[in-house]
C-alpha cells in the first residue's frame, strides 16, 4: 500500500477573513492543516467584533476551523503581551516616539510562538494571512554559507494587492521563521479572497476589518495611554523654529511628527509638528516644508539580505501604506543612514523604515530621534 506524506501547517488563525482563507486554500493544497489562535488582549469593549486578538477572535476562529473541518487550539499570550509590547507602547508615546505595535508583536509574539506552537505538533511549516510573499530560491553549486547574494535563501516580496501588501511589518522576521513560512494570500487581492470565503460559506467571510491597533479601543491612542499611565498627562509649551511660544500641549504623548489637529495655534497658515523633545517637554511646530525631511538615521537594523556593499541603492519606505521612495543608503552592521532622492513627508522616530530591491525586502529598522533635515 501505498503511503502519501503531506507536510504539516499550523496557521495562525485570528477569526478574520485572511486566516480564514489561509487555511482553507493550504488544505486545498494538500497540505494537514491545525490552527491556533493566541490570545493577546481583552478589551474593555468584549462586543467589538474588529478586534483580532481578544476572547471573541478566538471564538470565531475556532467557528471557522470547525467549518473547514480542521482541529483548532489557543494560547494564552496575554501576559507576554502587555510586557513586550503594550508596556513599550506606552512608553514610546510618552518619549514622544511613534511606535509600530504590529510590528513589535510580530518580532516578539506573533513569530516566536507560532513557531513554538508548530515545533510542539511536529509542523514543518507556519502561515498566516498576511498579503505578502515568499520565494524560495535553491542554493547555487558550491555555494557555502555568509554569501552575500539572493540564491539559497528565502526572499520576503511584496504581496501583488498593492493596497494590501503587508511586506513592511514582517521585515522583523528571522531566517528560520522566514524559511518555514507560507503565505497563500500574496498572489491573491482582498476581493478575490473575500470571493473565496463567501463561496465557502465561512463564518469570518463578510467580517470587518480589524482596526489600525487590535488593543486600543476606537484607535484612541491618547485616551488608551491616559488610562494605563495618567502622570503622562503633563502640560508643556509649543514653540516655533525660533524659539518663540505659540501655544502649549497637553503632553508629548498626545503628538506625532507631522501633526495638524489639536495644536490649537493661531496662525493664518496651517502648522505641523516637527520636533518633539521629551526632555524639555516641548512640541516644535513649523509649516509644512518644515516637516519634509530628505535625511534619516535608522538604528536596529533587520537585514533579511546582507548587501554586499556599505553604499547601495534601495527604495525606502518608513509607513506601511506609502509608496517606497527610492534614496541612497550607508550601511552599518545595526544601523544605516538613508538619504532619499527628494525630501518625504514627516518620518516620525519609533516608525520603522524599510529597504525594497524592486519588491524584494532587504531589510529595515527603527528611525532614530537623531534624524538630519
Amino acid at each position: 500500500m501505498l503511503h502519501y506524506y503531506m507536510a504539516k501547517v499550523m496557521v495562525g488563525m485570528s477569526g478574520g477573513v485572511d486566516s480564514s482563507v489561509t487555511a482553507h486554500l493550504l488544505r486545498q493544497q494538500g497540505y494537514e492543516v491545525e490552527g491556533v489562535s493566541l490570545i493577546l488582549y481583552e478589551a474593555r469593549n468584549k462586543a467589538d467584533a474588529t478586534l483580532c486578538c481578544s476572547m471573541e477572535a478566538r471564538d470565531s476562529a475556532k467557528d471557522t476551523a470547525r467549518a473547514l473541518g480542521i482541529s483548532h487550539q489557543a494560547i494564552d499570550v496575554r501576559a507576554a503581551f502587555i510586557d513586550k509590547v503594550v508596556e513599550p507602547f506606552v512608553a514610546a508615546y510618552k518619549n514622544g516616539m511613534t511606535p509600530n505595535p504590529c510590528i513589535l508583536c510580530n518580532k516578539l509574539i506573533k513569530f516566536p510562538y507560532l513557531l513554538k506552537a508548530a515545533d510542539e505538533i511536529g509542523a514543518e511549516y507556519i502561515a498566516t494571512g498576511h498579503y505578502a510573499r515568499v520565494e524560495r530560491r535553491p542554493a547555487a553549486k558550491g555555494e557555502g554559507q555568509g554569501t552575500s547574494n539572493q540564491e539559497g535563501r528565502a526572499l520576503l516580496k511584496k504581496g501583488i494587492d498593492k493596497k494590501k501588501d503587508q511586506s513592511y511589518v514582517l521585515y522583523v522576521l528571522h531566517k528560520e521563521q522566514l524559511e518555514r513560512l507560507l503565505l497563500p494570500l500574496g498572489d491573491l487581492t482582498k476581493d478575490e479572497v473575500r470571493k473565496i470565503a463567501r463561496s465557502l460559506n465561512l463564518p469570518a467571510a463578510d467580517r470587518p476589518e480589524s482596526q489600525e491597533i487590535c488593543f486600543v479601543e476606537n484607535n484612541d491612542h491618547n485616551a488608551f495611554i491616559e488610562q494605563l499611565a495618567p502622570e503622562s498627562a503633563r502640560p508643556g509649551t509649543i514653540i516655533n523654529a525660533e524659539g518663540k511660544i505659540v501655544g502649549t500641549h497637553k503632553g508629548v504623548y498626545a503628538y506625532t511628527i507631522g501633526q495638524r489637529k489639536g495644536l490649537r495655534i493661531a496662525s493664518l497658515e496651517p502648522h505641523f509638528v516637527t520636533r518633539i523633545d521629551p526632555r524639555s517637554n516641548t512640541i516644535q511646530v513649523g509649516l509644512r516644508d518644515e516637516a519634509m525631511s530628505q535625511r534619516i538615521h535608522v538604528r536596529e537594523m533587520n537585514w533579511l539580505l546582507r548587501p554586499e556593499a556599505s553604499s547601495f541603492r534601495a527604495s525606502v519606505k518608513v509607513r506601511s501604506m506609502m509608496e517606497a521612495r527610492n534614496a541612497s543608503v550607508v550601511a552599518g552592521y545595526d544601523d544605516a543612514d538613508v538619504a532619499y532622492d527628494e525630501p518625504q513627508w514627516a518620518p516620525a522616530p519609533g516608525q520603522s523604515a524599510v529597504f525594497y530591491d524592486d519588491d524584494v525586502v532587504i531589510g529595515g529598522g527603527i528611525i532614530s530621534r537623531e534624524q538630519q533635515k
